[in-house]
């Protein structure tokens, strides 16, 4: 069943071009967008859908270069046991506690409820670093189908870290190798200072093995930093790169807040993308993103799992850059887009041309070409989202998902995560 959206201002997404028309989608990865002038001339069947996008704005749908399906439960729960009073305890107190408790169901209700909040928000293609320690092997096919079932597409990768032991490291691992074995995907590893040598290596390996990438967290916090030097002589981009995980287009380094002027050089000089988290930095007090020295072309933007909201994430970066960083309306935007270019460069399926939102943008103002980046930031948002096409299917219509019952779906989350929260406070 083809999709045809009449009437529609269509927004190139990467010229910014406005054109009028009519757009005849088709579904499924060969499928894709046919710009129509007559309609009724088009040989439409009696199965396919006419939506009527008078007034409306069409254009490439959205994607989260970074996200945690693990802790989407995490929304008003109990506070921790301890307070935590910087950012290791941070992670001990709160998320380390967290992941310790999740199983297969709670996994599930976490990944629904983060493919719906991304869908409503207009992301059909979500890069997502998961960690369950105590549910390993599978989890990423728990994650994987909840995606579909909603109708986003995916990167995932499981988080490899030493710091539960060399057992979990040993299956973290495996659980990557076997994910890729069969589907797309990256080699997940939480974050230097829990990584051993032969833990990194192994990943590497991995990498290799699949011609894929990493999924990293780095120099979040000060204290990665200064493990590393301390315990390895030098800094994490130096780590990193000794065992070749900057050579490949696919890795993934996110944060990279505390980096000194010849590691940025060596992240230019590199195949690897940045993936800058605002929203979640300002949160953990952990620093602010400076591109200084970066390939502004490999600057991707994530939530962290702070949300799933990726025009907000936009917003953030640019007024936080204000002060901190050299970003203006033409480089917020690129940030924003350079997961689609990411994806297309490494040949990932998922975020084909029939992959669209339709806007219910009706603004006070002209908008067009030579305006629309200043729209973007101080005018478009999420609630302005009206439907959502990814793979040419409508997941959205109407700002109501189409794959699933919503309601059905968050009752359920909501019970997983009460159950979740008692596990959380039984464990301490």
């Amino acid at each position: 069943m083809a999709i045809i959206l009449k009437n529609a201002t269509f927004i190139d997404w990467e010229s910014l071009d406005f054109s009028d028309t009519n757009l005849y989608i088709k579904p499924g990865e060969k499928g894709g967008v046919k710009f129509v002038g007559d309609i009724d001339g088009h040989g439409l069947s009696k199965n396919d859908q006419v939506i009527d996008c008078k007034g409306k704005l069409i254009t490439k749908s959205f994607g989260a270069g970074h996200i945690h399906v693990y802790s989407a439960l995490a929304r008003g729960m109990p506070p921790p046991v301890k307070k935590p009073e910087n950012f290791t305890e941070m992670l001990k107190y709160v998320w380390w506690t967290l992941d310790k408790c999740l199983d297969k169901e709670t996994i599930e209700a976490s990944a629904l409820a983060t493919a719906i909040a991304c869908a409503k928000a207009g992301a059909t293609f979500v890069i997502d670093h998961h960690a369950s320690p105590n549910f390993i092997n599978g989890s990423l096919e728990v994650i994987a189908n909840a995606f579909e079932k909603i109708g986003i597409g995916h990167l995932l990768c499981y988080e490899v870290t030493d710091r539960d032991g060399l057992d979990k490291a040993r299956q973290g691992l495996e659980e990557n190798d076997n994910y890729l074995y069969s589907r797309q995907g990256l080699v997940g590893l939480h974050a230097s200072f829990t990584i051993g040598n032969k833990t990194i290596k192994k990943a590497a390996e991995i990498m290799e093995k699949y011609n894929s990438g990493v999924h990293i967290h780095v120099a979040e916090d000060m204290f990665d930093q200064v493990h590393c030097l301390e315990n390895y002589n030098k800094r994490i981009i130096e780590r990193l790169n000794d065992y070749g995980l900057l050579n490949s287009s696919k890795t993934l380094l996110i944060h990279c807040l505390h980096i000194e002027e010849f590691e940025r050089e060596l992240l230019r000089n590199s195949s690897a993308y940045v993936v800058q988290n605002s929203e979640s930095n300002l949160k953990n007090k952990a620093g602010y993103f400076n591109s200084y020295g970066l390939d502004e072309n490999r600057i991707m933007l994530g939530t962290d799992g702070v949300h799933g909201d990726m025009l907000r994430s936009a917003k953030t970066s640019f007024f936080v850059g204000q002060d901190f960083d050299n970003i203006d309306f033409a480089e917020t935007y690129r940030r924003f887009r350079n997961i689609n270019r990411y994806i297309e460069k490494n040949g990932f399926k998922g975020d084909g041309e029939n992959n669209l939102v339709v806007l219910d943008y009706d603004s006070p103002t002209p908008i067009n070409k030579d305006n629309f980046l200043k729209h973007f930031v101080f005018g478009i948002k999420s609630n302005h989202i009206l439907h959502v096409i990814s793979d040419g299917k409508l997941i959205v219509k109407d700002r109501v998902l189409q794959t699933v019952d919503e309601e059905e779906i968050l009752s359920f989350t909501r019970e997983q995560a009460k159950r979740l929260w008692r596990k959380m406070e039984e464990t301490g």
